[in-house]
Parts: structure tokens; C-alpha cells; sequence
């Protein structure tokens, strides 16, 4: 099995600089959007598993007293 080539550190950066200028950035406006979904979606998924403890608690307590 042979070992594969290494690169250069000079062609390792100059292929990161490549892929970095095909990304599509978020404009402000998106990235606002885009928190503000992910923090709402937290919430409530928060509020859910809140909710079911709440409820197993309750049962428990009154299975066990």
C-alpha cells in the first residue's frame, strides 16, 4: 500500500481560500431571520420537554405519593 502525497501548506492554503469564495453568505437580513427562527423553534421545544416532565412528575407523585 503506498502512502499518499502530501501537500504544501502554501497549496492546502490556497485551496481553502477557493472553496471560501464559492460560499453563498447570508445577508444580515437572512442571518436575522435565520436566529430568530432557531431561537423561537428553542422555545418551544423547551416548553415541550417542560411540559412532559411537569406532567411525568406529576404522575409519579401520585403513583408513588
Amino acid at each position: 500500500m503506498q502512502r499518499k502525497k502530501r501537500t504544501s501548506p502554501a497549496l492546502f492554503y490556497r485551496q481553502i481560500v477557493t472553496e471560501l469564495r464559492k460560499v453563498v453568505w447570508s445577508t444580515r437580513s437572512e442571518l436575522f431571520t435565520y436566529t430568530a427562527v432557531v431561537i423561537v423553534f428553542v422555545l418551544v421545544i423547551i416548553g415541550v420537554v417542560a411540559a412532559i416532565d411537569f406532567g411525568l412528575s406529576r404522575a409519579v407523585q401520585a403513583v408513588f405519593g
